[in-house]
């Protein structure tokens, strides 16, 4: 995938073109962008992505910005496979004043040589959000942009939506969340050093400082998988701040990945959350702590027998 934001590169084929935020890229935004694939594909196109910075835009709540439910980085990964080949991806503040008509003339016609367009029915442009997915349709009809509007995807009935997502993700309810994405949420952060109690235990785990913008999961304990030189391993993750060991700690995602012995440190890693076990609490001593640990390995390797990884 060619990342032509930072750029004054033109396709010179024509492209069709995927709009949204896409922030999480589920199976809802999936279906947006492989349709527009495919409708490039038919035309002898390239495929692309509109889509601003995540971190970029600003909402009412959280501070004036989005939780997101992955980084930019990861998102583009998972356009990339998805079979996306042009990606723009501009800062919210540059794009914010510019009237809807003159974001598909001279964002979609003239910059991205669009023929094709594809949308949800939310979908909103422009200025104060004035552009809806029917003046996208009736501005395409002008500028010669052949303009599809895809229908929410539904699941149990309910639509499936990053808010919706990120609700069940700050909630513990991992599992639906993970279905409505359509892969398993998670993060790829560093490995930092920690306090190596658990090395003492026999549960020696890994730690990944979750960073400030990102949903933050419900504090409490998972049955994970970790992904380490392109093979995934069964583990257990505590999500939360530690109490029992009294420490001032921004939250953390310590795991104990069972089956692996190695050093880590420094390295990025793909970390997957796959079911809710409990919630992060308090142990009147480190005894107790350390059976409950045991236990909750336990039920991640019953879990991980029901459920391949």
């Amino acid at each position: 995938m060619t990342d032509i934001t930072n750029s004054g590169f033109i396709p010179k084929k024509r492209t069709v073109c995927a709009l949204g935020l896409f922030d999480g890229v589920h199976r809802g935004h999936q279906l947006i962008i492989t349709t527009a694939v495919k409708k490039a594909q038919s035309l002898d196109g390239h495929s692309a992505v509109f889509c601003f910075k995540t971190d970029t835009v600003t909402s009412k709540g959280h501070d004036g910005r989005i939780e997101m439910l992955m980084s930019d980085e990861e998102k583009h990964k998972k356009m990339a496979e998805l079979g996306v080949e042009v990606l723009f991806s501009p800062d919210f503040a540059e794009f914010k004043g510019m009237s809807p008509e003159d974001f598909v003339k001279k964002v979609l016609k003239e910059r991205l040589n669009c023929s094709g367009a594809v949308c949800g029915n939310d979908f909103t442009f422009g200025k104060g959000a004035q552009g809806k997915a029917v003046d996208l349709k009736r501005l395409g009809e002008k500028y010669d942009i052949d303009v599809e509007i895809v229908s929410p995807l539904l699941m149990g009935g309910e639509v499936i939506s990053s808010t919706e997502i990120r609700r069940c993700v700050r909630e513990g309810e991992i599992a639906k969340a993970n279905e409505m994405l359509g892969y398993h949420f998670g993060f790829c952060l560093e490995v930092e050093h920690g306090f190596q109690r658990g090395r003492t235990w026999d549960f020696p785990t890994i730690n990944q400082q979750i960073p400030k913008g990102r949903v933050m999961p419900k504090f409490g304990v998972y049955c994970s998988a970790v992904e380490i030189d392109e093979n995934k391993y069964a583990g257990v993750t505590n999500i939360g701040v530690k109490p029992t060991v009294h420490v001032e700690t921004a939250p953390l995602a310590e795991t104990f990945i069972m089956d692996y012995h190695g050093d880590l440190y420094g390295r990025k890693l793909k970390l997957e959350l796959h079911e809710f076990l409990r919630s992060e609490k308090m142990f009147d001593s480190f005894d107790s702590l350390r059976e409950e640990i045991a236990k909750n390995k336990e039920q991640a390797v019953r879990y991980f027998k029901e459920n391949k990884i």
